[in-house]
């Protein structure tokens, strides 16, 4: 048997590391030729201000045609906090890593259930 090859990945990151949620993503192709994904938290939207009636230091009811902006009730929100960009030996790696343990979450998925 010949001798085996080793190598150790060390990974640094900051003390402050902190992964995000995100649900959803959106991107393309650059003029470059690599592939960015930029990655987003969708929610409904916060007003920016609302006013209210109110009598004797109850509030009773919101006044929607005050509340800023106006298009609040149909507006959705994607904040983009981060994204990355692949060249395509990359992304296919890391198609590669994602599908393994895509596939793996499905398997044990299917035995607790």
């Amino acid at each position: 048997m010949g001798k085996q090859n080793k190598i150790k990945f060390k990974y640094i990151f900051e003390d402050d590391y902190n992964p995000k949620y995100v649900n959803g993503a959106f991107g393309g192709i650059s003029p470059q030729g690599e592939i960015v994904i930029n990655f987003y938290l969708e929610r409904v939207a916060l007003p920016r201000s609302q006013t209210y009636t109110f009598k004797e230091g109850m509030v009773l009811s919101e006044l929607t045609e005050e509340r800023e902006p106006g298009d609040h009730d149909t507006s959705v929100v994607r904040f983009v906090e981060n994204g990355i960009v692949l060249n395509l030996a990359h992304a296919e790696d890391i198609h590669r890593w994602l599908g393994e343990h895509i596939k793996n979450l499905k398997s044990n998925q299917k035995k607790n259930v």
